[in-house]
């Protein structure tokens, strides 16, 4: 029995999305395209209901240099810790498309929304930090199916950027994404591609019963 064409799209889009940084065409988004991929990530499960998170739409060029200038000079300090070919490898890879996509969308999580009741946290602290995630890959899946690309920028200390986009005492950001139109989307991921790390197979990722560490 071969898979359903619905079914065939969705697992498409999946493996079609890419961690985007030089493919940005900075063509500007249309605004019914971002409410569709705001409301996806809206859609997203989480904890109790508690929906902890907020998205800060960027588009201010002078906010978006000065966080790319930042971003650099925290590249620069990983960029120091590394040796050998690592540091050859990674003088060779982009980490971010913020001045390129037009469009930076800051994702943050507030612990205290729905609190003290919130129904399903009271064991795991993070549990709406994993909810926040899950309206992250939620948006991303909606980007990719619309033809665009995300950039999940990770250099960054989190007071910086709650400091440069008014983010109030007790509220986290957890991704700064570039989001855009792109000339096209890599077959292969960057960090592949440049030889910084190899994907694992999918056998050594699941466990029977117990889990069972890797070979040393």
């Amino acid at each position: 029995m071969g898979v359903r064409p619905v079914i065939s799209e969705f697992y498409e889009v999946l493996n079609r999305r890419r961690d985007v940084r030089g493919e940005f065409t900075g063509e500007p988004l249309d605004p019914e395209v971002l409410h569709r991929v705001l409301a996806a990530a809206h859609a997203a499960p989480s904890v109790g209901l508690t929906q902890p998170w907020d998205f800060v739409l960027v588009r201010d060029p002078v906010t978006r240099g000065t966080f790319a200038e930042h971003v650099h000079s925290e590249r620069a300090v990983f960029a120091d810790s590394l040796r050998g070919k690592r540091s050859d490898t990674f003088s060779r890879i982009k980490i971010e498309g913020i001045m390129e996509s037009g469009l930076g969308i800051v994702v943050t999580y507030d612990p205290k929304r729905g609190s003290p009741d919130v129904l399903g946290r009271h064991a795991i602290a993070d549990a709406g930090l994993y909810s926040v995630c899950l309206a992250i890959q939620n948006l991303w899946l909606a980007v990719t199916a619309e033809g665009l690309g995300v950039g999940w920028v990770s250099f960054y200390r989190e007071q910086f950027l709650a400091d440069l986009v008014g983010i109030p005492d007790g509220v986290r950001p957890v991704a700064w994404l570039c989001v855009g139109a792109v000339s096209e989307l890599a077959e292969v991921p960057d960090l592949e591609r440049h030889g910084w790390r190899q994907r694992r197979p999918l056998a050594a990722a699941i466990h029977e019963e117990r889990f069972r560490p890797d070979p040393a």
